[in-house]
């Protein structure tokens, strides 16, 4: 009998003789495909068209070139096709249309390789390529080389970060690279606590349970039932998952007091204080307020020194959200955009957006050793023996909520090595004089309004008013026409594929377009072609 790996294994389980196949049909979905006799399957199969095999084991001879000529379409296809200047970010293709294209039904037989490649290109080419350098539409971009080939080594080993036995590598890694962190944010030699989440959005989150934790430590053996009506702060600006988690963790959206903004997005102290004694007259119990350094829309910075003198006069834990802005921090000439964040209890940081890692790479930083565990921990016996052979400090998955986690540090860890930390101040430095060129372009262009005139982050937003509105401002119905105007320019970009830039109606003002740069390998003639194309796609409205 051949070798394993020498028959192909769409007959594994048919074989009876040595060197023969006997009289066998190979059929998928009731369709014969051939019928043979007493010769090698490769007189019926080119290795292309080998069926996929159920195994799940990499075998050189069955799966060899196919994994090759799947890289291969990624390189070309996604990685540089995907990121030209000459093409398109997108195809649009409607839902009905995009459905009978992909085929994305399932079916009980195997595909054959040589399809298997096929849909590969399929999803490839229907998809958006945010690695586009027209692709400014989120708080993330970007293809970074460095990154990718970190993403795949981590597909390629498949960890779980929880104990050190199974993620030696990365353990220690995350260690690392979270105390590098700690230190760039302030904290006292680095010490503290912190952890790679599965988002900003989660991270927020385990910043309201530790703050929680903190103020009733009860809460972890006793539940909510143990707990006066708990109150936290945060902007009318900041990100949904402030609301969003203390939903989830049972402290109720009712329970979130917004905290009013000024004309540049920034929290009013004054009227945060305000809040604070009202939930005291209310008989509530404040315990913590969220911070914004970076707001999704605008890019306001909260003023972080007056919040931490507010939080240390009512003993109150203040978190900051600086998903977004914390990039700004490995810069010199752009962290004070954060002063005060060493002030913190705890900050929220993903490197994906303005650092540019591959999706998803968050983290939550804290000041306080010890206290993801003293809330999280439940000291599972069959994951964490404190009996083992070697010291369980660095079994560090118990301060989870999770347990199977991915290696997300892996990508930024190789990244901050190829770069070191002057290259990634470089980035930021560059991206912010990107968004500050954009910025003067349009400020005095015809056609072009600000709406904050100065801002303090990538995020620049701004009106295009067609010439048929600009004599129009005073009409009564001027806000309702240049409403329609971002959606109508939004279509045509996405329809035509030219680029991606979102838009947004915000507080009272009708719909703007917020162009986000992350992306260092943007030049200036990126941002005059960013203004014409908006002035094409517009003109005639």
């Amino acid at each position: 009998m051949p070798a394993r790996g020498e028959q192909d294994d769409v007959v594994q389980d048919i074989i009876e003789e040595p060197a023969t196949y006997g009289d066998a049909i190979l059929s998928s979905d009731d369709e014969v495909y051939t019928k043979f006799s007493e010769r090698p399957l490769t007189q019926f199969y080119q290795p292309s068209q080998k069926p996929a095999s159920f195994e799940s084991l990499p075998n050189r001879e069955r799966h060899e070139e196919f994994i090759r000529k799947s890289v291969e379409i990624l390189l070309k296809d996604a990685v540089f096709e995907g990121t030209s200047r000459n093409n398109r970010v997108l195809q649009w293709t409607c839902p009905e249309e995009l459905s009978r294209l992909m085929e994305f039904g399932l079916k009980n037989g195997p595909s054959t390789h040589e399809e298997l490649l096929e849909i590969l290109k399929k999803v490839v080419n229907y998809s958006v390529k945010t690695g586009h350098p027209y692709f400014v539409n989120q708080l993330f971009s970007s293809l970074d080389p460095y990154g990718l080939v970190a993403q795949w080594a981590t597909d390629a080993l498949n960890p779980s970060v929880y104990t050190y036995e199974v993620s030696p590598v990365f353990i220690l890694m995350e260690e690392v690279v979270l105390k590098e962190m700690r230190s760039i944010v302030g904290f006292e030699a680095g010490r503290g606590d912190g952890i790679f989440c599965p988002g900003g959005s989660i991270a927020n989150g385990y910043a309201i349970s530790c703050a929680r934790y903190k103020f009733q430590p009860d809460i972890k053996r006793k539940g909510l039932h143990s707990l006066p009506r708990l109150v936290l702060f945060t902007s009318e600006d900041a990100h949904y998952s402030i609301k969003k988690l203390s939903s989830f963790l049972g402290i109720g959206t009712d329970n979130v007091y917004l905290i009013r903004t000024d004309d540049r997005g920034r929290m009013d102290v004054t009227h945060l204080i305000g809040q604070i004694e009202r939930s005291l007259s209310e008989g509530a119990a404040p315990f913590m307020v969220s911070a914004t350094a970076g707001t999704t829309v605008i890019g306001a910075f909260d003023p972080l020194n007056e919040i931490a003198s507010v939080c240390e006069k009512y003993k109150l834990w203040l978190h900051v959200d600086a998903a977004w802005g914390g990039g700004a921090l490995v810069s010199g000439k752009h962290k004070s955009l954060l002063k005060g964040i060493e002030r913190a209890d705890s900050v929220t940081w993903n490197p994906h957006k303005l650092l540019t890692a591959p999706q998803q790479c968050s983290t939550l930083l804290l000041r306080h050793e010890g206290i993801l565990a003293a809330a999280h921990s439940t000291n599972a016996a069959y994951l964490f023996q404190k009996d083992k052979f070697y010291d369980t400090k660095f079994d560090t998955g118990d301060k989870h909520i999770q347990c199977g986690r991915r290696a997300d540090v892996l990508k930024f860890w190789f990244m901050w090595k190829a770069k070191g930390t002057s290259g990634l101040e470089k980035h930021i430095n560059k991206v912010f004089e990107n968004a500050a060129y954009f910025a003067d372009s349009i400020r005095n262009r015809e056609g072009f309004e600000m709406v904050i005139d100065q801002p303090e982050c990538t995020n620049v937003c701004f009106w295009y008013i067609p010439e048929s509105l600009r004599s129009c401002k005073q009409d009564s119905d001027y806000k309702e026409r240049l409403h329609k105007v971002a959606p109508k320019i939004k279509e045509r970009m996405m329809k035509e594929g030219s680029m991606m830039v979102t838009y947004q109606a915000q507080k009272q003002h009708p719909n703007f377009f917020r162009i986000v740069f992350q992306n260092s390998g943007l030049d200036k003639a990126d941002m005059i072609h960013f203004v014409e194309e908006i002035e094409r796609l517009g003109k005639d409205l």
